[in-house]
This record gives structure tokens, C-alpha cells and sequence, in this order.
């Protein structure tokens, strides 16, 4: 049967239910400064006002974003979908000439950006029609000054499809160049009741969610979720990561929940900061994109108490893979099933498959994949990875693992060469390519190496071309500007050759064992 209608909620009308409800509570504060959610739903029209009216911004049309944290990027997205636009959020961390391939991929027509990220901006000139400032800039009209002038204006909401794109959401492939998995209306609604279910069961206005990722990414799905509920968004008032701010703003705000990282969740516990704070608010303390050791959950469980959740997930599937709630976690090991990343959301199906798709047995380690409301809708104009990452319906991950006779997910391995570092996937060609450019290298092999506070961190093996001697940290140093900073190897170590295979090949296995037999490994 035809649905007779595929029209779902815009999600702008989030922000317009608060503005409703909650008109002079809080819904984004960042040091003194509050701004009640009727101001942003003013703020927001006001820009998607400007976005049509100025720049000629349709249904559709894609809204490039380069910028840390800060109110109005948040209320840029809101503006954005109520226009029927398409919100194209950048990891703010990355190079000019990152972004200059995601404005050409993603077929941005303008270009929102930080004005402290002019190089930026400037590398993006001949692929966005314009580029808008955040701050005071020497390359585009402020956000300020455009919501000044259309103050006021409140376009209606666009109209949308179950399918139509809201996000295009950058994640990326073995070759590690960026794809745009695309978003839309009605995924991203499942996705985000799915999270109120799942990771923060009885959240209400009554919270308070802290902010310690970029909200580019993760964070920002996970903020969604809170404007789903009124729960005001906290940001802290500093631009380096500083765990007594975080913890003194827990106390001050009583905060219930936040999304992070194992690393972050480390720093955190690790501090001295966590005994001198009332923490005793937490509710919910989320963490993914990495496994955490289990002498840090141990820490963590022992200072925080019962908050831990842990979910799995990828960009693709906008995290909702498996969830291990607090019930789940124990300090005590007997108690707890060590290792798992939990069990299915809700709504969604887990197999782990092998080479041709068929399940596996529990126990049985294959490629993990997955079905359900929050799969994407596939990558932005890239028909060969979409091949390749869809199996008769199923969603291939690329990640690896067993499922025990109960449900709980393991992860064994990954079936790239891809590591995880912070929170952050580190895709070692990338770097073996702008290392290959400097003019003392012959080869090089970057792996990803245990590190004790990033869990992971590049380990580049290097050989020098005939005759030339360069120096480890000046070869890091170069490279540093080249590639995003969080992408630079932590260490370098100078070889004769390259260990090969019968082939010819160079293989990361043979030279992890090579860097194990000279004891140039680190230890776990």
C-alpha cells in the first residue's frame, strides 16, 4: 500500500515548542551570559530570515558550517531546517584545504564560519556563493548584524518528507577522504527519541546537559535530544578543555547528563577537580566513539557512581547501534559482562555477518551490521560506496566482532586500518601521504599505537632517502599545519627499510612486529 502522506515534523519545531513552553527559561548559557529560548527562536528566525531573503537560500540548498561551539552555531542549525535547508556541520579542528573539499563534495552554497578561521574561509572562495561571519571579520557579514536587521522575522516552518535530507553528517572510509552520509527529517526524529529512550530515560526541562565535544558531530545529536525536552545546553566559558571548569559548572548548574569520550571521561575522574565539586546531579554521563579500559571504568564507576552509559554507533547510524545502560556497568568484574558495548537499541536490529552476508553464530567473530529507522539514507552522491556499504538491506559497518547467546555485542577488531584516537577516527593514509611529501622520506607507515591518556596515538615509521638524515621532531614539526593537529603521530622512529611480504607489500602487521622485536612498541 502507498503511504497517503510522508510528511513528517520539520526539526526547527523543536525550538519552536520550547519557545511555547519554556519562553524565559534558559536554553543555551555559556559563562554569565543565558539565553532564554524565546530569544533563540527570535535569533534563529530572524537568520533564516536573512538566509532566504539576502542569500537566496532554498529547500534543499546546503549550509556549510566552520565553527567551535558557541550560541549562534547552535541557533544556525534551527534556521537552517526551518528554511528546508540542509545543515553541513565541519569539524571545526580540521585544515583549510579540509574544508575546501567538503564545500566542494557537499555542494555548499554558503559558508557559515568562525571569524578567527579566515584561511579557512578564504580556501572555500571558489566553491560557496558567500560566506557569513561568526564575529567580526574581514570576509563576510556578521551573524549579529544579519539577525539586527531582519529582527522580527519568523519564516514559516518549510514543509518537509520522512526522506528529505536535514544533515549531511561527515564520516569517512577506508581511504580516509570524507563522505557525506545524509540525514533526514524523519531518521533523525527516531534518533532522537531513541536517545531520550535508550542513553537518558526521564529526561525532562529539569536537566541540564553540559557540552565537552564539538557539536559538530556526536554532541550535536546528542544536544538535539536535549532540546527535544527543554533541557538548557551548557557551555564552559574557556576554549581549552579544563576539568575544574567542567566539574565546577556540574555543581553550579546541577548538571544531569553529558555526552563525552572515554578520554575525556578519564581526564575527568583523574583530576583532583572531581572531589572538590558536588557531582552528585549526575544522572547520565554518555560516552562512545572508542572502547574504554576497564581500569578507567573502573575509576570512573568508583568516583561517579551508577551514571555510566555506554552506547555504539556509528555516523551512518547516528550512534544508535547498542546501548549498555547504568544497570550494566559494575566496578565489581564478577558482576559485569566485560568488554560488551551492550545490546541493541531500540528499534534495531544487530547481525554480525560473514563475507556474503549470511549471519553468524553467537560467538562467531564477522563484519557487524545493522538495520533499523536511524540507518542513513546513504552517502551524498557517491553511488560506489553506497554499493559497498549495503548488503541485501543491511548496513555494513566496516567494524568487527561476536555476539554472545544473550544479544551483547563485542568488538574484536576493525576491518580498517583506520585507529581511534580521543574519540576521533585517525585515518593513517592521510598522513602517510603528507609525510611521503617531504623531501628526506622514502617511506613511511603510520599505525595507530597504545596511548595511555588518547588511548591511541600515530606511531610513524619512516625511511630516509639516501644520503639524508632528518631528525624525528623536525619531521613532526613540519608536518604540523599540513594536516589537523588532533591527526599529527605522537612519535617517529627512522628505519633502514620497510619490512615486505613475499609480494612486495608492506603490511602493518609485519612492521607492529617488527616495532614489538626492536622494543619501539609501547606498552598497552
Amino acid at each position: 500500500m502507498t503511504p497517503v502522506s510522508t510528511r513528517v515534523m520539520n526539526l526547527c519545531h523543536f525550538l519552536t515548542q520550547n519557545a511555547r513552553r519554556f519562553p524565559d527559561r534558559p536554553g543555551f548559557i555559556k559563562g554569565e551570559a543565558r539565553t532564554p529560548w524565546a530569544e533563540m527562536q527570535a535569533r534563529a528566525g530572524a537568520f533564516a530570515q536573512a538566509l532566504v531573503q539576502d542569500y537566496g537560500l532554498q529547500k534543499g540548498d546546503r549550509l556549510l558550517v566552520q565553527s567551535a561551539n558557541c550560541l549562534e552555531m547552535f541557533e544556525a542549525m534551527f534556521a537552517c531546517w526551518r528554511v528546508g535547508a540542509v545543515w553541513v556541520p565541519a569539524n571545526f579542528r580540521g585544515a583549510p584545504d579540509d574544508l575546501a573539499f567538503l564545500a566542494a563534495s557537499s555542494g555548499a552554497k554558503l559558508l557559515l564560519c568562525g571569524a578567527e578561521f579566515a584561511d579557512h574561509a578564504a580556501a572555500c572562495k571558489g566553491s560557496v556563493e558567500a560566506v557569513i561571519s561568526i564575529g567580526t571579520s574581514s570576509f563576510g557579514t556578521d551573524y549579529d548584524t544579519l539577525v539586527a536587521r531582519h529582527a522580527g522575522a519568523l519564516p514559516p516552518e518549510a514543509e518537509v518528507q520522512r526522506d528529505d535530507p536535514c544533515w549531511f553528517f561527515f564520516t569517512s572510509g577506508t581511504t580516509g577522504r570524507p563522505k557525506a552520509a545524509v540525514l533526514t527529517h524523519g531518521q533523525m526524529a527516531f534518533v532522537v527519541t531513541n536517545h531520550l529512550c535508550d542513553l537518558m530515560p526521564g529526561t525532562t526541562e529539569d536537566g541540564a546537559s553540559l557540552v565537552v565535544a564539538p557539536l559538530s558531530h556526536g554532541a550535536g545529536i546528542h544536544q538535539l535530544a536535549q532540546v527535544a525536552r527543554g533541557v538548557p545546553t551548557i557551555l564552559p566559558a574557556g576554549e581549552r578543555f579544563d576539568p575544574a571548569e567542567i566539574w565546577a559548572l556540574v555543581q553550579e548548574h546541577r548538571v544531569t547528563n553529558m555526552f563525552t569520550v572515554p578520554t575525556i571521561v578519564k581526564l575527568l575522574v583523574e583530576h583532583e577537580a572531581v572531589d572538590r565539586f558536588d557531582h552528585s546531579s549526575l544522572r547520565h554521563v554518555i560516552y562512545a566513539g572508542a572502547p574504554m579500559y576497564r581500569a578507567d571504568q573502573v575509576r570512573a564507576l568508583e568516583k561517579l557512581g551508577p551514571v555510566l552509559v555506554q552506547y555504539f554507533g556509528l555516523g551512518e547510524v547516528t550512534g544508535n547501534i547498542t546501548v549498555l545502560p547504568p544497570a550494566l556497568h559494575s566496578a565489581d568484574d564478577a558482576a559485569m559482562r566485560i568488554g560488551t558495548c551492550g545490546f541493541a537499541r531500540t528499534g534495531m536490529q544487530v547481525q554480525v555477518q560473514d563475507a556474503e552476508g549470511r549471519e553468524l553464530p553467537p560467538g562467531e567473530t564477522g563484519e557487524i551490521a545493522v538495520i533499523g529507522p536511524a540507518v542513513f539514507a546513504g552517502y551524498h552522491q557517491n553511488p560506489e560506496a553506497n554499493a559497498k556499504s549495503f548488503q541485501n538491506g543491511w548496513f555494513l559497518t566496516g567494524d568487527l566482532g561476536h555476539l554472545d547467546a544473550e544479544g551483547f555485542l563485542y568488538l574484536t577488531g576493525r576491518a580498517s586500518d583506520m585507529y581511534i584516537s580521543g574519540g576521533s577516527n585517525i585515518y593513517p593514509r592521510e598522513i602517510e601521504e603528507k609525510l611521503l611529501t617531504h623531501p628526506d622520506l622514502a617511506e613511511v607507515l603510520v599505525l595507530g599505537a597504545p596511548d595511555p591518556v588518547w588511548g591511541e596515538t600515530g606511531l610513524a615509521v619512516c625511511v630516509p632517502r639516501p644520503g639524508a638524515r632528518p631528525e624525528p621532531q623536525a619531521v613532526l614539526d613540519w608536518l604540523e599545519g599540513r594536516i589537523a593537529r588532533y591527526k599529527l603521530p605522537r612519535r617517529m622512529v627512522l628505519w633502514e627499510a620497510l619490512p615486505k611480504s613475499a609480494y612486495g607489500k608492506i603490511t602493518r602487521k609485519m612492521v607492529r612486529e617488527e616495532l614489538i622485536a626492536r622494543g619501539e612498541w609501547p606498552a598497552a
